[in-house]
């Protein structure tokens, strides 16, 4: 029975080269010249770290246009937190992977409301929709594709037949 996985997840490698590619533009950028300003790709977020909020601004701008470059989803970046230590200003993104519970129940709701033939279960981080012809599951696909409202970057993963 074909099936496959909707999960939210980023390619970490590519986001190494996109916050390196950042801080090389940081690097050459005229207003940035004299100024202590960095970013810095932790576990599970990126941290951007300047001397004020104005070029904190201009750093998240050059931050999501090297994730358009690496073909990386913007909503892969959640909710800044900001911060201030002395006289740096930092911002912190937390990097969104995984489906959470409520979200996941979301999707199952939307895909049972479509009247789809298919099942789908929430597995761990996970959703797992199976049906009995491919053709089910690619109008899934599509279905899940043109909803925005989950706020979070898609993928379809193990399409098995």
């Amino acid at each position: 029975m074909p099936s496959f996985d909707v999960v939210s997840e980023y390619d970490r490698h590519e986001m190494t080269n996109a916050v390196d590619q950042a801080n090389r533009e940081l690097d050459t950028r005229y207003d940035f010249r004299g100024v202590e300003a960095y970013f810095e790709l932790e576990e599970g977020r990126v941290v951007l770290a300047a001397e004020n909020e104005g070029q904190l601004e201009q750093m998240a701008m050059m931050l999501r246009t090297s994730l358009g470059k690496r073909k990386l989803d913007m909503r892969v970046l959640g909710q800044a937190e900001a911060s201030k230590a002395g006289k740096q200003v930092k911002r912190t993104y937390p990097l969104q992977a995984g489906i959470e519970t409520a979200k996941a129940k979301s999707m199952v709701k939307k895909i049972k409301d479509s009247k789809i033939k298919v099942q789908a279960q929430i597995q761990g981080d996970q959703v797992r929709v199976t049906g009995k012809k491919r053709d089910d599951l690619q109008e899934v696909m599509q279905l899940l594709r043109g909803d925005e409202s989950f706020g979070i970057p898609l993928q379809f993963n193990n399409f098995r037949d």
